[in-house]
């Protein structure tokens, strides 16, 4: 049966027995799937570094990966060929940001607490921090795979300790655009600190480190299944627990937190976050076809960096060798240099946009000027409105949160560099500057990528 038709079969079934509900068979075999799917090793796979800060200190639960103290053991196992069986627990829920919600509740975040948080990410990795009345503690990315810098998050934690006297309450990584972050630094800095890891792993939906599924190495990874992810459920996620207490626990704060009794009695202060029963029998047929839907966005990475090789000013971000070889490549991206001229470009910026750019973004509000105090370059802008012209939809890469006006006020941890001609920008401003998102989904097909291509060339002044 084609993906369609298992997907109209799951939600018919819905309908006829009247389960029409955020619960039900289609969610319960949607989250077995998924604990399927992320808990999948590829041959030679190493194994997770550790659960940061999981349960009491010096304690490894059920089902948790090894402590620090053990992780040479783990890894020097798995290089062997011996691997322990990889156990996680998942829970289905309404949105990627409900999954980072709860998984910040889970990991102990409170009011007054900080969180160290990916500054070039979307807001989604951020904005549940504030929701608990805590303060996001923005990090900046490293280079090559424009993720969270691992050194500059060990400066960072350093830095509160000294200033608050307390270490943050959790750290959230993100997979930005399908890229793989450097687990292993990330999670040894984490354990050196006694500090969980939310892994954000929306956009990195079956990607890979060292043959490990990302978000099944710190303690909680949260997954996304808006209409744009690699897969989706119309609109939905799930949170990947370490253990079947954890999940409990989860499971209660997305459930209004309900107590055991014949009335309604809540004793913490609960969401409704479930997935609906119908949403995940439409993830349930997604299910059979996302091993095709990944090999297919890294087929058009393939295209893509094979055809730009030979386009002076205009780069493919591939990213270091341990993350293209596990990027589901969810979005593809390109730099623009800053001297590459575009046509139109002297008019970039002239007015003011009144739509939304890139797909569903909910209510407008209109805006003030064209210009903001950080913005992508004339060309970028250029490239863009060209493309949108031609029928090709292409954006902007994320604006880094903190330069985001809502938080400006939040701490941040930057890397100054000289990428692209930009000395005095940290590393996701600079690429903020002058990075572009091309379609990648899989209804883009091999002839799609050569128009898209042959198109971006046209618009390049001689």
């Amino acid at each position: 049966m084609s993906e369609e038709g298992l997907e109209q079969k799951y939600v018919k079934e819905a309908f006829d027995t009247n389960w029409v509900v955020p619960l039900g068979p289609n969610v319960n075999g949607f989250e077995d799937d998924l604990k399927a799917f992320v808990c999948e090793r590829q041959a030679g796979a190493a194994v997770a570094q550790g659960v940061a800060g999981s349960a009491s200190a010096g304690s490894v639960q059920a089902g948790d990966t090894a402590g620090s103290a053990d992780a040479s053991a783990v890894v020097s196992a798995g290089a062997a060929g011996q691997q322990a069986p990889l156990e996680r627990e998942v829970v289905a829920l309404s949105a990627g940001t409900a999954a980072v919600h709860l998984g910040l509740i889970a990991c102990g975040v409170q009011a007054g607490d900080e969180v160290i948080v990916q500054s070039f990410t979307f807001c989604a990795s951020s904005h549940p921090v504030t929701y608990l009345g805590a303060k996001p503690v923005f990090v900046d990315s490293e280079p090559d795979t424009w993720n969270m810098d691992p050194e500059l998050l060990e400066e960072a934690i350093e830095d509160r300790i000294a200033r608050t006297g307390r270490a943050p309450k959790a750290i959230v990584p993100v997979a930005l655009y399908g890229m793989p972050y450097d687990c292993e630094r990330i999670m040894a800095v984490a354990d050196k600190y006694g500090i969980p890891v939310l892994e954000d792993a929306a956009e990195g939906f079956g990607s890979r480190y060292k043959g490990q599924v990302l978000g099944t190495f710190g303690r909680f990874g949260a997954l996304s299944f808006n209409g744009n992810k690699m897969i989706t459920t119309s609109g939905g996620g799930a949170l990947i627990c370490p253990d079947r207490e954890a999940w409990q626990t989860v499971m209660m704060y997305a459930t209004q937190y309900r107590e055991s009794y014949p009335y309604y009695q809540n004793e913490h202060i609960g969401y409704n976050y479930r997935m609906s029963n119908i949403c995940a029998g439409i993830g349930r047929g997604q299910m059979t076809v996302a091993p095709a839907h990944i090999a297919h966005h890294r087929h058009i990475a393939e295209l893509y960096e094979a055809a730009f090789a030979s386009v002076p000013g205009v780069t493919f971000h591939k990213g270091p060798d341990f993350a293209a070889e596990g990027s589901n490549y969810w979005l593809n991206t390109i730099t623009l240099d800053p001297s590459l001229r575009v046509k139109g470009q002297d008019k970039a910026y002239a007015q003011i946009v009144t739509g939304a750019v890139g797909g569903a973004a909910g209510v407008i509000h209109a805006a003030s000027s064209a210009h903001t105090d950080c913005e992508p370059n004339a060309n970028v802008e250029a490239m863009r409105v060209g493309l949108d012209a031609a029928g090709i939809e292409a954006r902007p890469v994320w604006k880094p949160m903190h330069k985001q006006p809502v938080y400006l006020d939040a701490p941040s941890y930057l890397r100054p560099c000289n990428l692209f001609g930009t000395p005095e920008a940290s590393v996701s401003e600079a690429v903020f500057k002058v990075g572009m998102c091309l379609p990648s989904g899989p209804m883009v097909t091999d002839e799609d990528v050569a128009y898209i291509v042959e198109t971006i060339k046209s618009l390049i002044e001689a």
